[in-house]
């Protein structure tokens, strides 16, 4: 489920085991035809990691392998491995719910489109399927505009006024740098980030154990500060266009964008699905897997390498299903 990276990886990893898309497995993707979540993505985000560290093995993101690509490049990229794969996704259908057949090694999956027997379910759904809130983001009442990171693309969308953004990582550091020449911004950081941004601080790196990309140990937060944008303690509630902060400031803001996360698309799965402890990515469930989201797997599960690993394991455990 999900013609996302974890969906490639996986059907890629079938294929390596001799299985024929379309005939021995099928993707299906609750989206719009080939609108994957890079496509909601703003175009001047630039990954972590650079080009040379944000591909699948032995396939390498065409151009500079030392740049730090863009959405665009990432969904360009699975788009042509699509093709290379010569799998056809079959759009605009969800997932619902997934559950044992009687008694036997068939799985009864949920769409809606209506329900299918299978043997094995991949949930490839993704960890970013969802934006997050706060709870209380719901009693805001701004004049100007209130939206997810998810749904930014360009200044132009904010009016002007006070911004307010919620969240101080990477999502909330770039949207506060964008809107830093045009807008006056505040950015709410829940905690101090130890790190900085590796593109932002090139000198004094150190390497980081999961994407294993130069990271340097400067505070971002003096450069964004340089540019204007005022840090403040973490946002803990709101009355109307209000805000409370954890310091005990309050302020009031035209517009406020939310750099709060996502949610994983795994709502389907069984209620707390247990994970087998010596094997990652499978459940109790017999015949269904997860692919590409950490909680189910390993902590690099959300990235094209360590989905990849994912993927391999699964195909292998399908390939030796009785």
């Amino acid at each position: 489920m999900g013609a996302g990276q974890a969906g490639l990886a996986t059907a890629a990893a079938l294929i390596a085991r001799g299985m024929e898309p379309q005939r021995d497995f099928v993707v299906i993707d609750s989206s719009a035809r080939g609108q994957r979540t890079w496509s909601a993505r703003w175009p001047s985000m630039r990954l972590l990691s650079n080009a040379e560290h944000s591909s699948f093995p032995r396939r390498p993101l065409e151009g500079d392998p030392y740049r730090y690509p863009t959405p665009g490049d990432i969904e360009g990229y699975l788009h042509r491995f699509e093709a290379e794969l010569g799998v056809n996704p079959v759009w605009g259908v969800q997932a619902l719910a997934v559950t044992r057949h009687g008694n036997g090694p068939t799985l009864l999956l949920s769409t809606t489109v209506g329900e299918v027997q299978t043997r094995n379910v991949v949930c490839a759904t993704g960890a970013a399927a969802r934006p997050r809130f706060p709870k209380w983001a719901a009693d805001a009442e701004v004049e100007g505009v209130q939206m997810h990171t998810n749904a930014y693309r360009t200044p132009e969308q904010i009016p002007r006024g006070r911004v307010l953004i919620v969240g101080g990582g990477i999502a909330g550091t770039e949207v506060a740098s964008d809107l830093a020449k045009s807008h006056d911004v505040t950015l709410a950081v829940r905690t101090r980030r130890a790190e900085a941004h590796p593109r932002q601080f090139p000198t004094q790196p150190r390497v980081s154990p999961w994407r294993r990309v130069k990271i340097a140990p400067e505070p971002l937060y003096d450069a964004l500060r340089d540019k204007g944008v005022s840090i403040r303690a973490e946002t803990i509630g709101v009355d109307g266009a209000k805000f409370a902060f954890a310091d005990g400031y309050r302020q009031a803001y035209q517009s406020v964008v939310f750099a709060t996360g996502y949610e994983a698309g795994d709502e389907w799965l069984p209620t707390q699905p247990q994970l087998q402890r010596r094997i990652p990515t499978a459940t109790t469930l017999p015949g269904l897997f997860v692919a590409g989201i950490p909680v189910h797997s390993q902590a690099r599960a959300n990235t094209l390498p360590g989905v990849w690993t994912d993927a391999a394991r699964i195909a292998r455990f399908i390939y030796a299903r009785p």
